[in-house]
């Protein structure tokens, strides 16, 4: 009889607790955040707490449920309202008020857990419910894994009621890890709380917004100042003295908070103040528009007013720009003044150069220098020569005018540069060049040419264009000396050719031994952009042009040059120049400089050299690559910006004055620093 009583009591047993067991695994299954299953909200079709239901009802009901597959969740928010009752139901019957629900939409099922019955969680369990408080703390950890093998093989009620008693004995195991949450809900619990998901992504406008913008305060306040401008031409604003006074007050106080201000760590502490005050004035002004219109003809009127500004400033820039390239610094004017006055304190013989028997060795390594400018001279030859494996070797053929003839020979008499030969000659040496054999010096001393350089009188259309003619080397035969080279050197065989606003970085002996295959002219391609073709130098639409030269065909540098002289009077270079110049007497075919002739001249003669022979754009150009410039054996400042200038690019400055010695007596008398 006892152990049909004891059979009895197991089964009443497993009958009565079973529901509970199950009913508060799901409870735990739809509050637990870290569960990895999504359960569907079907709270209405269960009851639990205080109300009693019958177990075939609630296991038929379970089983159901785990054998219908599972859908994807929607988002709910639920709202907390259960401050006030220790139980939630699912149904309006139950006599309670239930939560409210708002759906949103999930960008991402998976990074969202439903929330259902949070509510119940938060609020509290009553103390008459300590058996199913008790389960449902201990279900959090074992839930997930009796999910995953239902949901991978349905099992019979009996078999979840075995399973689930078995969980029940380990449940207790984690009452205090719920309770440190339950606790921690409860004092972060707010009249209308909205759940997000620990794991859930941040959108990248969220991020974006994290990162400071240095001057961001700044646009703000300079933003107000345009629109507080804009205001003040309004008409129904205009019409309101009171708020005019108000506006403009404000407008000087931001004005003066801004100052010279570029970023917001430059204001002043009250900044933030004047920012709010304009604000509620600028309001105040919104209230008094009535047309928008107004505001957008205003804004277009001060736009058209900002361009026409723009590009008066920049015609400014451009032609201040042309005047420091051309006008001559202090310094370099002082310089060939002294060195000319101890030029002439010398008598005849200390006023000679030595080694003068290696000006006509073909053997030799010949270099042409033509130039007028005493520093960039020295330059040029200091680097060449300490950068040369054999200085000896090296012999240096400059040419220069009769105003710093002495200058130049007397800076190269007190700074020998070492083993090398050193010739300085000027241009009125050169008797054979007249204006009877060089239609180019017929033409530089023309009325006509002068007029086209340096006439003040233009139409505002061919203004900005000239400026960039008025240079003084355009009209200086040092320019197109380089198309005589044959008559000036009649002994040798191959020069290279130097500009004098070029730094050597490297041995150039190796240009000597360049096979230049029938070829004239030695130089690189500058074709890598589109304005270094033909047709930005020449004018295509005169027929002569158009008829013998291709558009599109690549263009070469000068700046650092071989040439080949027997080649060169074996094909009668210097007759296609004259040609050439004979035919732009009008200047129809290109307008200046002495590129463009050179490009005509030597078209078809020229041979491609390696480019780190040659590295162009230093002065201009402030986005030349390091790499570059450290492995071009010559380095070019073409441009307006030259190294000895103010305006010179500086960080390209001490490639340049690292050949000149800063301490020498009479740089610092003329002050001459880096």
């Amino acid at each position: 009889m006892t152990k049909k009583r004891k059979l009895v009591l197991a089964l009443l047993c497993v009958t009565v607790l079973s529901p509970i067991v199950l009913y508060t695994d799901r409870l735990s299954l739809v509050s637990n955040p870290s569960s990895n299953i999504e359960v569907s909200d079907e709270g209405s079709n269960l009851r639990f707490g205080t109300s009693e239901a019958e177990p075939g009802e609630l296991l038929h009901a379970l089983s159901q449920e785990l054998t219908d597959p599972v859908k994807e969740p929607i988002g709910v928010v639920y709202f907390d309202n259960s401050n006030s009752s220790n139980q939630v139901s699912a149904t309006p019957e139950d006599g309670l008020i239930s939560p409210k629900v708002e759906e949103m939409p999930l960008t991402k099922s998976e990074e969202h857990k439903s929330r259902v019955l949070s509510a119940a969680i938060d609020g509290g369990l009553p103390e008459t419910e300590p058996v199913i408080k008790e389960v449902t703390d201990g279900a959090i950890e074992k839930i997930d894994a009796f999910v995953k093998v239902d949901a991978e093989k349905p099992e019979s009620v009996e078999d979840s009621k075995v399973n689930k008693g078995k969980d029940s004995a380990i449940m207790p195991t984690s009452i205090s890890q719920i309770e440190q949450r339950k606790s921690e809900n409860n004092g972060q619990q707010t009249p209308d709380r909205i759940d997000v998901p620990e794991h859930q992504t941040v959108p990248s406008e969220q991020k974006s917004i994290s990162t400071p913008i240095p001057d961001a305060r700044v646009r703000q306040l300079k933003d107000q100042l345009i629109r507080a401008k804009v205001y003040l031409g309004i008409g129904s604003i205009r019409s309101n003295p009171h708020y005019v006074r108000e506006l403009r007050l404000r407008i000087k106080e931001i004005q003066r908070t801004l100052g010279e201000a570029t970023k917001d760590s430059h204001l002043a502490k009250h900044s933030y103040d004047k920012l709010k005050a304009m604000e509620l004035t600028l309001a105040k002004g919104n209230q008094i528009l009535d047309d928008c219109s107004s505001i957008a003809k205003k804004l277009r009127a001060m736009i058209h007013s900002s361009e026409e500004q723009l590009r008066v400033h920049k015609k400014q820039a451009l032609f201040l720009t042309q005047l420091a390239a051309k006008t001559i610094p202090k310094g370099l004017h002082c310089l060939p003044l002294r060195l000319s006055n101890e030029y002439f304190s010398l008598n005849s013989s200390q006023q000679q150069f030595a080694n003068q028997e290696k000006l006509d060795d073909p053997g030799l390594h010949h270099y042409a220098v033509f130039s007028d400018n005493v520093l960039a001279t020295a330059v040029v030859v200091n680097s060449t020569i300490s950068n040369a494996k054999n200085p000896a070797e090296h012999v240096f053929h400059i040419v220069t005018d009769r105003l710093n003839y002495a200058a130049i020979r007397m800076w190269f008499l007190a700074n020998p540069p070492g083993k090398a030969t050193i010739q300085v000659q000027y241009i009125e040496e050169f008797t054979w060049l007249n204006e009877s054999y060089s239609p180019v010096l017929k033409q530089l001393r023309s009325r006509s040419m002068i007029d086209f350089y340096f006439r003040t009188h233009h139409g505002s259309s061919n203004s900005d264009a000239n400026l960039k003619y008025r240079n003084p080397k355009y009209l200086s035969i040092l320019n197109h000396l380089r198309f005589y080279l044959p008559e000036i050197f009649p002994k040798l065989s191959k020069v290279v050719f130097l500009d004098d606003d070029v730094v050597v970085q490297k041995d150039l002996t190796g240009l000597w031994k360049i096979n230049m295959n029938g070829k004239v002219n030695g130089a690189i391609e500058t074709c890598g952009e589109s304005f270094h073709r033909f047709d930005r130098y020449l004018n295509f639409s005169n027929p002569l042009i158009a008829k013998n030269f291709n558009p599109r065909a690549c263009g070469w540098a000068y700046g650092m040059n071989v040439f080949d002289l027997d080649e060169w009077r074996k094909q009668q270079i210097t007759g296609v120049y004259h040609y050439w110049q004979n035919m732009n007497v009008d200047r129809q075919l290109w307008k200046l400089g002495s590129l463009p002739p050179g490009l005509l001249t030597f078209y078809n003669r020229t041979l491609p050299i390696d480019h780190w022979w040659h590295t162009l754009g230093l002065g201009y150009n402030p986005q030349v690559d390091q790499k570059e410039i450290e492995k071009a054996a010559v380095i070019h400042y073409n441009g307006n910006m030259k190294p000895w200038l103010d305006i010179g690019i500086s960080q390209y400055r001490r490639y340049w004055s690292k050949y000149l010695d800063y301490d020498h007596p009479i740089l610092r008398d003329c002050n001459i620093t880096p």
